[in-house]
């Protein structure tokens, strides 16, 4: 089937368009597609709960809410920035340490709880924090094989670049993402993972963004978004992932609940997706199309 389609209106003029990508995955069947399964795009942040499994299986003493950050883009508020610090004590770290730069503090970019527990990885293995986030240091060899692991694909065919907080991501086909996510809980240490961020959502995201809201809803969702437009989920099995072509993050929401509906899934208010002006106005609605 073609791409799904999501208008941006405001007063019922069209003013955007946005295509979307979409692929559901169960083993090795596709189960359902939009667009193309095998566009190849970069992971983001949509591989964090791959990159926590390391030290969540040497550390089963970390609480919900320490896994959760750790595979968070959060936004900085007070109750996200808690776990991220217990993390970097529990890593013998500072604020200082964190090699994310800053957004506009170290500790408050959005991947400092990824950026922690890598510090708190490097700790339990006694490698030097210095560096942590480069390509050649063992932090990110270790993170390069556990996605080509989930991916099931080899480590050294697997494209790489550097990502906006400066570590390392990767390059699959929607795909393999979606193959990634289904297997994430079969993984060792990826139930872990799954439970923490369905039990404090809130922690991954906030209220509105679509991985967030879906871990809401129930029935066993887990997901993560990425950046330029990615989101990635899994249900008992059964992963999904999808891109906006043009990267852009608002079309999620719609596609997301068109797609999961046509899964034969509910979506609850995922699709309600209103354009608001500045002063919270509901000026038009984003609403899939095609």
């Amino acid at each position: 089937m073609g791409v799904l389609v999501v208008d941006v209106e405001r007063g019922g003029i069209v003013e955007a368009r946005h295509r979307v990508h979409a692929i559901a995955l169960d083993g090795a069947e596709i189960v359902a597609s939009r667009g193309d399964p095998q566009l190849e795009t970069l992971f983001r942040s949509s591989a964090k709960p791959f990159q926590a499994l390391p030290v969540v299986r040497r550390r089963p003493d970390l609480d919900d809410a320490q896994v959760a950050i750790a595979c968070a883009s959060h936004l900085h508020r007070p109750d996200q920035l808690e776990p991220v610090r217990e993390l970097l004590t529990k890593a013998g770290a500072s604020e200082d340490d964190l090699e994310c730069g800053p957004e506009p503090t170290q500790v408050e970019h959005n991947c400092s709880g990824k950026h922690a527990a890598m510090l708190l990885l490097c700790r339990i293995n006694d490698w030097p924090t210095e560096g942590y986030r480069l390509a050649s240091h063992p932090c990110q060899q270790a993170m390069l094989a556990e996605v080509a692991d989930a991916a099931e694909v080899e480590p050294g065919a697997l494209p790489t670049a550097i990502d906006g907080c400066g570590v390392v991501t990767y390059a699959l086909t929607l795909e393999r993402m979606a193959h990634a996510f289904g297997r994430l809980e079969s993984l060792e240490g990826g139930a872990r993972v799954a439970d923490a961020m369905r039990a404090r959502p809130e922690l991954v995201r906030g209220d509105g963004a679509p991985d967030t809201e879906l871990m809401r809803l129930g029935g066993g969702w887990v997901a993560k978004g990425g950046a330029e437009g990615l989101l990635c989920a899994a249900r008992d099995g059964l992963g999904i992932a999808l891109k906006a072509d043009d990267g852009a993050q608002r079309p999620l929401s719609a596609a997301l609940a068109a797609f999961v509906e046509q899964l034969g899934f509910e979506s609850g208010d995922l699709g309600n997706a209103p354009l608001l002006n500045s002063r919270g106005e509901v000026v038009g609605e984003l609403r899939v199309t095609g």
